[in-house]
């Protein structure tokens, strides 16, 4: 288990006086068949953070890299029927990868999250026709293509691609700010 979830799950029990294990229980009693409804609860009923409520709810469902023994597959079907996003990703992580060596590229049930010592980005095929890139800017207004994020979102901000054509200058630059701000 990395670093970064090994703190969150020590600052969950530290925050609500309940462990992990605890709160997966209190989950799988609720019979929730989607991650969306395990947030959704934990948030509105346990007034808890989204990050909070996705831990939760991954570790809950073993959807998490740490649960997965083969991360490719989370990626493999994370682009089942967005096949045409796979080069967007693949030129993204290219670009991020030149960054520095820092970089944890940690693969999700639905979104690729990258972290440095805190998540800094999330690529994430989102429908068949946007690939979106979440990004952590707090403080930052929104400009250009940087969007702003739904209150408490794992992200501050928001990219929306359409193809390969849209990752420019101005994509990565705001990708390598969030990476910066992240170390």
């Amino acid at each position: 288990m990395d670093k970064a979830t090994q703190t969150m799950i020590e600052n969950l029990h530290k925050n609500t006086g309940k462990t992990l294990a605890q709160w997966i229980d209190i989950v799988k009693a609720q019979n929730f068949a989607k991650h969306g409804e395990i947030v959704k609860y934990l948030k509105e009923q346990h007034k808890f953070t989204h990050g909070f409520a996705n831990l939760v709810a991954h570790k809950a469902k073993e959807t998490d890299a740490g649960s997965v023994k083969n991360q490719d597959d989370l990626i493999t079907k994370q682009y089942k029927g967005k096949e045409h996003f796979k080069p967007i990703y693949d030129k993204l992580i290219s670009e991020i990868q030149s960054f520095g060596n820092d970089i944890e590229i940690a693969p999700k049930n639905a979104y690729v999250s990258l972290r440095r010592k805190k998540q800094f980005a999330t690529l994430n095929p989102a429908t068949k026709n946007r690939f979106e890139i979440g990004i952590n800017l707090k403080g930052q207004e929104p400009k250009g293509k940087l969007e702003p994020e739904k209150p408490n979102a794992m992200c501050s901000h928001k990219m929306n691609l359409t193809n390969i054509k849209d990752i420019d200058k101005e994509v990565i630059d705001w990708i390598k700010t969030a990476y910066e701000n992240a170390g």
